[in-house]
């Protein structure tokens, strides 16, 4: 199975490197959720392949590695760490290099724990995720009330499609996805400031068997929780 490559914009979402490092986490994450797809026809378009993932793929788990550039091209440290997602709404991203990071998400609420800070974030998930790349993959719902669906030229020996967020406030430009032989290989997200981040996921499983706890989660005694929103 091919592996996964992403690009993200991170300051526009962040604003700051401990938050980019939070919203780089659930975008990674929202990219991961994208490889389980059942194979559709290989001639079909880069958005019904899309369509079917999101249609078909209860859950997935996998690996990932993160690539980070900032708007002066210059490269950041890589993340690696595992991923899963359960339709609709759950998913649980954590890095484990080069720093420890989770973000968990129980389909009501995004909880991210930074342990460097000792500190955790909340926030309802309907605003966390929103009009953001992990609507297109842990969704259930239609992906036209939320994005622009537009087919790319091939390149890179992919097929391309363009998602553009409907909502201004989104806080990212577009993400393009490209699909090989019926599944999403790649995103390359572009925010408002040029900044870029590349996530790459390998040894994808379809549909398996997650424990309930995966996307649970408790505030670590002593750590501060910061209530986002409502």
């Amino acid at each position: 199975m091919e592996t996964l490559r992403i690009r993200v914009n991170e300051r526009s979402l962040c604003g700051g490197a401990v938050r980019g490092r939070r919203v780089l986490g659930a975008l990674a994450l929202a990219a991961a959720a994208l490889l389980m797809t059942p194979l559709p026809s290989v001639a079909a378009t880069a958005s019904a392949q899309l369509q079917s993932f999101v249609d078909k793929v209860r859950s997935a788990t996998g690996q990932f590695q993160q690539d980070r550039a900032g708007d002066g091209g210059g490269a950041q440290r890589s993340q690696s760490g595992t991923f899963a997602f359960q339709r609709p709404g759950k998913f649980r991203w954590q890095v484990t290099k080069p720093y420890v990071q989770l973000i968990v998400s129980d389909g009501r609420h995004v909880y991210q724990y930074d342990p460097d800070l000792d500190q955790v974030t909340e926030r309802n998930a309907s605003q966390a995720v929103g009009a953001s790349p992990a609507a297109l993959l842990f969704g259930s719902g239609s992906l036209s009330d939320a994005f622009t669906l537009q087919d790319q030229p091939d390149r890179d020996g992919l097929q391309w499609l363009r998602a553009t967020p409907k909502d201004a406030g989104a806080g990212f430009s577009h993400v393009d996805i490209g699909f090989s032989a019926g599944l999403p290989v790649r995103l390359e997200l572009l925010d408002a400031f040029g900044q870029t981040t590349r996530i790459v996921l390998s040894q994808m499983k379809t549909d398996p068997t997650i424990a309930a706890d995966q996307f649970q989660f408790t505030v670590p005694k002593g750590a501060a929780l910061v209530k986002m929103g409502k």
